[in-house]
């Protein structure tokens, strides 16, 4: 341990707050990327951590983290997409400009900072992408027809690109948590 270099998306809180804690606790070196870096204070300071300004549903965004990190650390081992918004609603009340909010962020967000990490990776014949989907990508629940929507969308994407990476030596992994308490909603 302490030599991989992770790329964690929406870092600030919940799940990316405890995945980057984790991070710096195994002595690895963390790119810590939120919309807005300063509340990503709570990591501290180190030279195994750089804060990056990071709006998923921005690809320029997504290629200047990316840059940034190889430019301060040389690699990307391990991208974490987990940065992610909910809804709670039933399908047929939720607005059009609702829906494609989730799938900007859930969806091509998840994309934008794929693609931008994909290039280093495959020229290195290795890494590692983590998509944190939910057990609504694999069951729909009343209420979240659409955040399952996008989890599907998730699921199918992630497992499409371990087929097409893994012969390039990138791994795919899916995460699927259940219900517990974060402030997503």
């Amino acid at each position: 341990m302490g030599n991989r270099v992770w790329l964690v998306t929406g870092a600030s809180r919940g799940i990316g707050a405890e995945i980057a804690k984790a991070v710096l606790a195994t002595g690895d070196t963390l790119i810590a990327a939120a919309r807005t870096p300063s509340t990503l204070a709570f990591l501290g300071s180190s030279d195994r951590l750089l804060p990056v300004r990071l709006d998923v549903t921005d690809s320029v965004q997504a290629a200047d983290a990316v840059a940034a990190g190889i430019e301060r650390f040389g690699q990307i081992d391990i991208l974490v997409n987990n940065a992610g918004i909910s809804f709670l609603g039933a399908v047929e009340e939720t607005s059009a400009d609702d829906v494609k909010r989730l799938f900007e962020t859930n969806v091509f967000g998840l994309l934008n900072v794929t693609r931008a990490v994909l290039p280093h990776m495959r020229g290195r014949r290795r890494g590692h992408i983590v998509n944190i989907a939910s057990v609504a990508g694999y069951s729909g629940y009343a209420g979240f027809g659409v955040y399952s929507g996008t989890k599907f969308a998730v699921e199918g994407l992630s497992e499409a690109l371990q087929l097409e990476l893994a012969p390039l030596g990138v791994n795919v992994t899916i995460v699927e948590p259940g219900f517990f308490r974060t402030d997503i909603l």
